[in-house]
């Protein structure tokens, strides 16, 4: 095996009396591309800072190969003492790096490099701050949610750039297909420990569940342990004294082994406060329009959103998705065409811009709007402690000013505050940010299960495949086309990735191929509208099946066809068509039956 560019050897770190790592090691050989994955407020971003030698740890060593470079993106990069981007980037090149990749990596990221950094929106951040570790090619590159703010086309440049360079990769990201397509070896963060394995992130998810089902079954085996020398204390205690001192010892040993026992982060409880349904219509645009001077942003665009679509919005930076949500849910008005809204529409709304809250405020004060210790989820009081619970929040950050929140911990509140007004539509914008995975799969599980409508604007591909069940994507020039399906079923149809506008790509030809990672195929999961059938058609086979009856009772009547002929015509018309939807009612379930099976015995 290669020798480590870095390695981390016992490292240990403590917070407020709370430890935050122990015993943490990690190797990064040459090539080696590592995702770092963990619950918000694992330690991470720390471990990460701690690589890049940032933070000393109170204990353990940090080992860099002679000679090794290393670059580090934070989530937040710090622009101050740089009047232009390309100063920024140019920053962060070596003595003996080449000045004009600085240029050239800000260029084919949509970047001129006169940006003033005080002007920069997130997504240009972001992009500034990729080129800034990206034009020096360092040996290894640590990376903290390098996908956060970017839109999809520059996420698929960016995975195909990392992909052909041959710098080693530590990656911190929520994105699962982004790691799927980059990883290959997982290093888990768990309660201050890490756990490693040489597959990539598609294997990881089956692998964490068997460990934590093992640990499950380790504690219950030291409970059953504990029970039964008790039962030896209280009742079997002989007279060999030496021998009973050495039994006594062992069950205070296994009882302080469950004391210090710390059990995996229980998952958030994310639940919509919702509303009375709304009528089966929900929203009719026709043929509507909108335009900023002379540039379309909308143009001509059609829809009809009825009660319990799932519909996601996708493009690049600057194309107009929010705008595009704004004239479908009325917050703007279209210059142009007409939008109808259905009856008893209740909306809630979580947008993506967190700088609306006050920082200083506490996180208390964000949930009830500085009004007593009640938030009124779905019209009745909570108390904010048990509602903090819900979404992982401990009672002791009741009072903790916003400012010092992570960047989980901030989405995790945008989500509550959403959530806790009644609503029968759900307009999210970018709700996957910086939330870890566990919180997300409870997210997509919540979506699933919420009887209204919801329409989410979001770069995360494998989120958009696993919830909606259209997709409306731009086409240049104002145009909008809604897709049936997910990410994948849009990028089917359209035979065409979405256009890169933001981004000036490298040509074709000189792109290396892609390397598959070995990481093994991701667990096929069903999706929303797979599951949705599945619980559905069996009622549905159940209504047929009883059409099909009552119609064969009519013509059970054997003078049915000389007394009504029009009525014999009727029912006979009735019973072929319930049958022919019958038949394939039942092929449909069958073949989804099949397909869970299948996915539950992979």
């Amino acid at each position: 095996m290669a020798p480590p560019l870095i390695q981390l050897k016992n490292i240990a770190l403590t917070f407020g009396g709370t430890p935050l790592l122990s015993g943490v090691e990690l190797s990064v050989s040459a090539e080696q591309r590592v995702c770092l994955i963990g619950r918000n407020g694992s330690g991470k971003s720390t471990l990460l800072r701690i690589a890049a030698g940032l933070i000393e740890p109170d204990t353990g060593s940090r080992f860099v190969q002679p000679g090794a470079t290393i670059r580090y993106l934070p989530q937040e990069p710090d622009f101050a003492d740089h009047a232009t981007t390309l100063a920024y980037v140019e920053s962060g090149l070596g003595p003996g790096d080449d000045h004009y990749q600085a240029r050239f990596i800000l260029e084919r990221l949509g970047l001129s490099g006169d940006e003033a950094p005080q002007n920069l929106s997130g997504g240009e951040a972001r992009r500034a701050a990729l080129a800034r570790v990206l034009a020096p090619a360092p040996d290894i590159l640590l990376l903290d949610e390098p996908t956060n703010h970017l839109d999809l086309p520059t996420i698929e440049w960016l995975e195909g750039e990392l992909d052909s360079r041959r710098s080693a990769l530590v990656i911190i990201s929520h994105d699962r297909r982004f790691l799927q397509n980059l990883a290959r070896s997982t290093a888990w963060l768990d309660r201050g420990t890490i756990r490693q394995i040489d597959r990539g992130f598609g294997a990881f998810e089956a692998w964490r569940d068997e460990v934590l089902a093992e640990e499950e079954r380790d504690q219950h085996k030291l409970d059953r342990r504990i029970v039964a020398e008790e039962h030896w204390l209280r009742y079997g205690v002989s007279g060999r004294r030496k021998r009973n001192v050495k039994r006594l010892g062992n069950l205070h040993a296994l009882r302080q082994a469950r004391r210090d026992w710390r059990g995996a982060a229980g998952n958030a409880n994310l639940a919509a406060a919702e509303a009375e349904k709304s009528g089966r219509l929900v929203i009719e645009a026709k043929n509507i329009g909108k335009s900023w001077g002379e540039r379309n942003i909308v143009e001509g665009f059609s829809i009809r959103v009825n009660r319990g679509d799932r519909i996601g919005v996708v493009g690049p930076n600057g194309a107009g998705k929010t705008t595009l949500v704004n004239l479908l849910t009325g917050a703007s008005r279209p210059d142009a065409g007409s939008i109808r809204f259905g009856a008893n529409i209740e909306m809630a709304t979580l947008d993506q811009h967190r700088e609306s809250l006050n920082p200083k405020s506490t996180l208390a004060e964000a949930l009830t709007g500085g009004r007593g210790d009640h938030v009124m989820v779905g019209g009745k009081p909570k108390h904010v402690v048990s509602y903090m619970k819900d979404f992982l929040f401990a009672q002791e950050q009741m009072r903790t000013p916003l400012e010092v929140l992570s960047g989980g911990e901030r989405g995790r509140l945008m989500l509550a505050r959403a959530l806790a007004k009644p609503s029968n539509l759900l307009v999210l914008d970018e709700p996957t940010n910086d939330l870890d995975l566990e919180t997300l799969d409870v997210l997509e599980e919540m979506l699933g299960d919420y009887e209204g409508t919801v329409i989410l604007i979001s770069h995360d591909r494998d989120f958009l495949d696993r919830v909606v069940t259209s997709v409306i994507a731009p086409e240049g020039n104002g145009r909008w086309i809604e897709y049936a399906g997910g990410y994948s079923d849009m990028l089917a149809q359209r035979g065409a990735d979405l256009q890169r506008e933001p981004v000036k790509a490298a040509p074709v030809e000189t792109r290396p191929p892609r390397v598959a990672a070995p990481s093994g195929t991701p667990k096929r999961r069903l999706n929303f509208n797979e599951k949705h059938a599945l619980e559905t058609l069996p009622k549905t086979i159940a209504r047929l099946q009883a059409e099909i009856a009552r119609q064969q009772r009519v013509l059970d009547d054997p003078d049915l066809y000389t007394k009504d002929r029009d009525k014999f015509d009727a029912a006979s018309g009735a019973i072929a068509t319930a049958q022919k939807e019958l038949h394939e009612a039942e092929d449909k379930w069958l073949e989804l039956e099949m397909l869970r099976e299948e996915i539950e015995q992979a």
